[in-house]
């Protein structure tokens, strides 16, 4: 019996032209970008670029019940459009037309319309309503991200594409910061500590092991690697291998760039709002001292290895960044199955102040760093209303629709987590992005439910 396709229409007008939004499809990075963080779906390949017969496969679907999903690339037209067409997949038919209409200088429509065909039958058909939401949740993500991405580069006409170094590449802030700037034209060389392959450089920090003349002709380097703090209980070793972690890699790439004849002109490396330690209701800019505790030692030592690249050749900028809000990764992600069962709530006393970012404003903030010659020193890198814990948990029990009412002893998250506790969960830090916002940095998710809204998939009702 054959199977009656549905179609799915949607469409944004765009701050680009529509060669700028074809070229952005086509560059490397663009799948990445355009698959939402909370879908059951992963980029496995990319054959090519947008060309005509090129191929992208998926990974969909989780555990033993996932299956590959492939789609080719045909009737591409550069500047007009392309489609997408299952070749292999979990589904009877998926057609996805990518059209652009051009609206004058600087500005497009681009209009999606899939045509799609459900599995299983009566099953497929019952189903068919909840798949078509989560098609609108997908899209209006898609939207959003290629929307926000296209102005964000557009801030910067003037300036031409760099070749930029970044450690940590494979980590939740990496991850997302690369295909962010392939896509906006630049060219990204990866820091691995495997054997280097195309666009990679080997390094390995335990080792003291980075040859500065691999960094040649790099512009800028962005340094994110060093361990999970959350990923096990502290204990000293943990501790010790913590703070090694981030002052070798740190000291590596700096000693590195010193040595170099002709260095970048920019490092933006990694720290963390760790460094001002607990400081209660006081609102810290980057001018507020380091405050006391591990971790705040683990900042300030983080920090202190930059100085030998900082140069008047090589600017630096030191990131401290706040609670990075991705379902990928990250203390979002180690939340989110206790909230979606109605059981997650405040922290402790729920008093202590969270300062917080989306991944799309962490590696925004980057990207402005990177380009914007009058910002260097600390900048916090923080949404600019920071909330207390038990408003943040409120908060994401809205967006989730859950009551979110459970409350975590500080007894026993102290039983559970040793020091942890204290300086991770229970710690307060009420941080302001004074130094984005002086430069003129855009915040894609100013508020907090903005944000969990966006990088949820949850759009208001």
């Amino acid at each position: 019996m054959a199977v009656a396709s549905k179609v799915y229409r949607s469409e944004i007008t765009l701050p680009a032209s529509a060669d700028e939004v074809f070229a952005w499809h086509a560059r490397p990075g663009a799948v990445e970008r355009l698959t939402p963080p909370w879908a059951p779906i992963r980029p496995l390949e990319r054959s090519t670029g947008v060309e005509e017969g090129s191929t992208v496969a998926f990974r969909v679907g989780r555990g033993p019940l996932s299956r590959r999903w492939t789609v080719r690339h045909r009737e591409v037209r550069p500047g007009l459009g392309f489609t997408d067409e299952q070749l292999d997949g979990p589904f009877v038919r998926w057609i996805h037309e990518h059209r652009l209409e051009p609206l004058g200088p600087g500005a497009c429509r681009l209009v999606d319309r899939v045509t799609y065909a459900l599995p299983l039958g009566p099953l497929g058909e019952a189903i068919a309503p909840a798949f078509r939401r989560r098609l609108e949740r997908a899209f209006a993500y898609r939207q959003a991200t290629l929307r926000d991405d296209l102005a964000a580069h557009r801030r910067f006409p003037d300036r031409p594409a760099l070749h930029v170094a970044v450690t940590g590449a494979s980590g939740l802030i990496g991850s997302a910061l690369v295909p962010f700037l392939t896509t906006g034209g630049h060219r990204v060389t990866r820091l691995v500590r495997r054997a280097a392959g195309p666009g990679e450089i080997r390094w390995d920090p335990a080792r003291g092991v980075l040859d500065p003349a691999a960094l040649a002709g790099v512009d800028a380097v962005v340094h994110l690697a060093g361990e999970s703090v959350a990923a096990a209980r502290w204990t000293e070793g943990r501790k010790r291998r913590l703070l090694e972690s981030r002052v070798r890699g740190t000291r590596l790439v700096a000693e590195a760039i010193a040595r170099m004849e002709r260095p970048p002109r920019v490092l933006v490396a990694a720290s963390a709002v760790g460094y001002y330690g607990d400081r209660g209701d006081e609102l810290l800019s980057e001018e507020s001292t380091a405050g006391r505790g591990f971790l705040a030692e683990v900042g300030a030592a983080w920090e202190a290895a930059t100085a030998a690249a900082e140069t008047r050749q090589t600017r630096v900028v030191r990131l401290r960044i706040g609670v990075v809000l991705s379902p990928a990764g990250g203390a979002l992600r180690a939340m989110l199955p206790p909230f979606r069962l109605g059981l997650g709530g405040r922290l402790g006393g729920g008093e202590q102040w969270m300062s917080w970012v989306s991944i799309d404003d962490a590696i925004g903030a980057i990207h402005h760093a990177l380009l914007t010659d009058a910002l260097a020193g600390p900048v916090n890198v923080v949404a600019p209303e920071p909330v207390t814990n038990r408003e943040f948990a409120r908060t994401l029990a809205r967006v989730l629709g859950r009551p979110g009412l459970t409350a975590v002893p500080a007894t026993a998250l102290r039983l559970v987590l040793g020091e942890m506790a204290d300086a991770a969960l229970l710690a307060s830090q009420r941080v302001t992005p004074g130094r984005l916002s002086q430069t003129g940095y855009p915040f894609r998710h100013p508020t907090l439910e903005v944000a969990l809204r966006h990088v949820l998939g949850r759009p208001a009702a």
